[in-house]
């Protein structure tokens, strides 16, 4: 892997080489494509029984279908963020769409399910290399400010949104067509996005007098965080307490403690640890790490309750969901003028507060539930998480100059895909156990289900509200993410007096 030295200059900065109407083109091919990764997330959730009955999946090894995505995707996504500064980030973004596009066409021919799982998890390589390159774009074509802001809450809706329409759509494509038609779908959009990124989207990439090579870190990051989602995912089932599994999450330990003894000793590090010093991107990532385990832990075990429990179909299921996402759509607008005009982490505060409250209230929902009664009204205020989304994505790009664009977009995608996975297998966890325990007093299985699904979901909340006061801590740094002196230097201060507070 290589990196560059602070001798460094950027090309391909666009503000003043692109009209608007060309940047709007452009970012809106770009929100696409995110939107994409976001939805495959969980777009195969409603899908996994029909699945499984098909490719006669073990029930144990159902999840991967899942989990193999989170895996790829949180693990390889700083890499990738910073491949897409040194490579190219338009070369990476095109890299990563054809990786993704091919490797859902090997997930819809697949006919066994270890195939299907193999593919799963190179399409989250893909998108590890979508993800990073496409944000660093959008930020290299807007300038620090309003018309960024606006941009990232227009990408932080999307975010938000992608998750619970990936449920609808999981649920139509399954019901008329088949669950092959979730990964065409794939197909036919990334192989677009791929014909046209080229004339729409512009070339950013750093030109540097001297490349170094941070292999060590490369190796050491990228092991650390496929490890520690691996283990994470696979904890339910092997158990929290497990040699294996306390096993892989100290070798993912002592990796990230090596990846932290490099990065500060080597000239030309892969994730600059001055990064760490801007506070607004630092809790900014602390934040989505508590997003991603609350939310997406919530939108996995309700899913679960619907179907399991109420009996819903997928697409009934999917249709619920719509519920949040266009909650989510209309509140994304509101929530970019608030940033602008009161700062990121009340905005930030009040989205967490919302989505936690929501979780909780959806945890009240009984056995022999109503959609109307009892999960209409969690699911509305729910949507409120792009609220959390857009905050969390504008502060953890502050301050950061064009050089580390594509590093400080991986960094804040890892932070919630890591938080995701980790928030859907203490949900699954906590679930097990609980049910486990009602059924030995006599429950009947549906109370018994239903009691470990309102105990996860009591657990999703929570960690939802814990962001709360993180999100109220953040303050503006008195360092920067440049060398002293630099021109970078003032940017970094002004970056960051004017969005944190």
């Amino acid at each position: 892997m290589t990196s560059v030295d602070p001798r460094i200059e950027t090309r391909g900065s666009v503000p003043a080489a692109l009209d608007a109407t060309r940047r709007w083109r452009a970012f809106a091919l770009l929100a696409v494509a995110y939107f994409m990764t976001a939805v495959d997330m969980l777009i195969v959730n409603v899908a996994l029984p029909t699945i499984g009955g098909e490719l006669r999946f073990a029930e144990a090894d159902l999840q991967w279908v899942v989990t193999a995505y989170a895996v790829a995707f949180g693990g390889f996504l700083l890499l990738g963020g910073r491949s897409a500064d040194l490579l190219g980030r338009r070369r990476m973004f095109m890299a990563g769409l054809a990786v993704f596009s091919a490797a859902s066409l090997g997930c819809a021919l697949a006919t066994s399910g270890t195939f299907l799982i193999v593919m799963r998890g190179i399409q989250g390589v893909g998108a590890a290399a979508v993800l990073p390159a496409a944000l660093s774009i959008v930020m290299s074509m807007f300038p620090e400010g309003t018309e960024r802001n606006k941009a990232l809450g227009i990408w932080g809706a999307v975010g938000a949104s992608g998750a619970t329409f990936g449920v609808l759509a999981g649920g139509a494509l399954t019901r008329y067509g088949g669950w092959p038609d979730i990964f065409y779908l794939n197909v036919a959009v990334g192989g677009a996005a791929l014909l046209l990124t080229r004339r729409v989207v512009p070339e950013s990439r750093l030109v540097a007098s001297r490349r170094r090579y941070d292999f060590l870190g490369a190796v050491t990051v990228t092991g650390a965080l496929v490890l520690a989602v691996y283990a994470i995912s696979r904890a339910p089932a092997a158990g929290w307490t497990a040699a294996r599994t306390l096993g892989e999450l100290a070798a993912a330990m002592a990796l990230l403690a090596v990846f932290v003894v490099v990065e500060a000793r080597v000239a030309a590090p892969l994730l600059p640890l001055r990064l760490l010093r801007l506070k607004t991107l630092a809790g900014s990532n602390a934040v989505g790490f508590l997003l991603g385990a609350g939310f997406y832990g919530y939108i996995f075990i309700a899913t679960l309750y619907m179907q399991q429990v109420l009996g819903y179909s997928a697409m009934t299921t999917g249709l619920a969901w719509l519920t949040v996402g266009l909650t989510g759509v209309a509140l994304a607008a509101p929530a970019q003028v608030l940033v602008t005009r009161t700062s990121i982490k009340l905005v930030m505060a009040a989205g967490m507060a919302l989505t936690g409250s929501g979780i909780l209230w959806a945890a009240r929902a009984p056995v022999h539930g109503n959609f109307w009664a009892d999960l209409a009204g969690p699911f509305l205020l729910t949507g409120a998480v792009t609220w959390g989304f857009i905050p969390v994505s504008i502060g953890a790009l502050v301050g950061v100059t064009e050089r580390d664009a594509g590093v400080a977009s991986g960094l804040i995608d890892s932070s919630q895909q890591l938080g995701g996975a980790i928030g859907i297998a203490v949900a699954s966890t906590v679930t097990a156990t609980h049910s486990r325990s009602l059924l030995g007093h006599g429950r009947s299985a549906a109370d018994a289900l239903t009691g470990g699904f309102h105990q996860a979901l009591w657990v999703c909340g929570l960690i939802a509200l814990t962001a709360v006061p993180v999100a109220l801590l953040i303050r503006r740094s008195d360092t920067t993410a440049a060398a002293p002196g630099t021109p970078a230097d003032s940017a970094t201060r002004k970056g960051e007096r004017s969005c944190a507070n």
